[in-house]
């Protein structure tokens, strides 16, 4: 261990990192993080940080809530672990509850927590089996689910996520997801899913659609409601269960707490993890009360399912939301991002589009404004250039070429601007056009 009188470098902790971790566990930013509050963290150098990345979306009511550390370490002065199917505890029982009445839907609701989003995903579709006494599973293109092999089957990316691991569990299939900006209409999408269901699988084999409301590493595209109507009537029609994948949108990062409750349709299934405990491991189904009963005593759980202490800090979160006003403060932030970013891409050409529900927006950039060509290198670059000068983002995407933007929701209004701003001088430094990639310097030079 490193002597506390004696600071860490990067270097040296990069070294110990690659020497000591699998290969396989990546890593967006050579940084390591010596503490970290709100929308604010500082390296093992002392170096600042502005957060827009969030833990890839974990931290909606930012690093350290007074509120959550508060609520967790009152729960571990009682008791840390005793497995919910040995011995309950009512934190488990009061968090079901709230999210039970929280769930869109005008009927009775259930819910099961686990710890993951992976676990989440893998239980829904268990749900969905058990209940239709069906095995098959529709998902769609650019959908990210997890990386259980499960999960992997259903995410609609190779490359890096599936690469290498196959074979992946049978009677999954991939329909489109609607996206104008490259060709994707609702109709084709619609039309995909007739297709799988003619050609590939017997619609009475299928138990479950699995959609995101908004796709996370899959580029931040959003569900157009049409195209949420039109899937539940084909799975109405078929007596198909609709599961809506809330893993990255849940915990009010669209401006509900529930993406899925702006759809006017309530999905049978839930699936909801990440901020849902502010930065502890927890997540959940919930769902339909008849569908959730379905699998037998026993059929669902997990050792550390519901930790008690992750689910202390759920409980807190959700107070959070409550008494901070979270929610309108999520649609404000993603109001706030997308008239700045719009001003941009007025600018610069190769921001091909803003979008953005609530504060789950983005930004997807193109080689000279044409979506068949991905500006994949072009946005490696700024994502680079941005933390070189204090602000954490992170990329996704089928091609690589999005910057998505998760901050807390607990920002304040001057970080906000702050992190904004280190963009805007990171795009005015780019070469006119848009082409080309910003340097440390370059930026340096375009703020003096």
């Amino acid at each position: 261990m490193t002597d506390s009188a004696t600071p860490a470098s990067q270097a040296r902790l990069l070294e110990r990192r690659y020497a000591a971790v699998a290969r396989g566990v990546g890593q967006a930013h050579p940084i390591f993080v010596a503490r970290a509050r709100n929308a604010e963290l500082w390296d093992v150098e002392g170096k600042r940080y502005i957060d827009f990345a969030g833990g890839i979306a974990v931290l909606n009511t930012g690093h350290c809530h007074p509120q959550v550390i508060e609520a967790v370490q009152a729960q571990l002065e009682l008791y840390t672990h005793t497995c919910f199917q040995v011995v309950a505890y009512e934190p488990y029982v009061e968090l079901a509850e709230r999210l039970n009445a929280l769930a869109p839907g005008d009927f009775p609701k259930k819910t099961l927590l686990l710890s993951t989003g992976a676990e989440a995903i893998e239980n829904a579709v268990k749900i969905a089996r058990s209940y239709t006494g069906r095995s098959g599973v529709i998902a769609f293109g650019g959908g990210y689910h997890g990386r259980t092999l499960l999960t992997l089957g259903l995410t609609g990316k190779v490359a890096p996520y599936k690469t290498g691991f196959g074979p992946f569990p049978a009677e999954i299939y991939h329909a489109l997801f609607p996206d104008a900006l490259h060709g994707i209409g609702v109709e084709d999408a619609l039309a995909s899913v007739e297709a799988v269901l003619k050609n590939d699988i017997d619609p009475n084999r299928v138990a479950a659609f699995i959609i995101e409301p908004v796709q996370g590493e899959g580029g931040f595209y959003i569900a157009p409601p049409a195209f949420i109507r039109g899937l539940k009537e084909i799975a109405d029609r078929h007596r198909i269960l609709l599961i809506a994948d809330e893993v990255q949108t849940g915990a009010g990062r669209t401006g509900t707490w529930f993406a899925c409750e702006q759809w006017g349709i309530a999905p049978d299934l839930i699936a909801t993890a990440k901020s849902l405990a502010g930065g502890f491991p927890l997540s959940g189904v919930v769902g339909r009360a008849e569908v959730m009963d379905a699998p037998a005593p026993g059929g669902l759980g997990g050792t550390y399912a519901g930790s008690p202490v992750a689910c202390a800090a759920a409980l807190a979160v959700l107070k959070t939301f409550e008494e901070e006003h979270l929610l309108e403060r999520s649609r404000w932030i993603g109001e706030q991002l997308v008239r700045r970013l719009e001003g941009l891409a007025r600018l610069h050409p190769s921001i091909g589009e803003v979008r953005g529900l609530g504060a789950m927006v983005a930004i997807e950039l193109l080689q000279e404004g044409d979506p068949a060509h991905p500006a994949t290198e072009l946005t490696q670059a700024i994502v680079a250039a941005a933390a070189a000068h204090g602000l954490i983002l992170l990329s996704c995407g089928v091609h690589g070429n999005v910057i998505r933007f998760l901050m807390p929701l607990t920002i304040s209004d001057e970080l906000l601007d702050e992190g904004i701003c280190i963009l805007e001088r990171i795009f005015a430094a780019l070469p006119v056009g848009g082409a080309g990639s910003p340097t440390p310097r370059s930026l340096e030079r375009e703020r003096t």
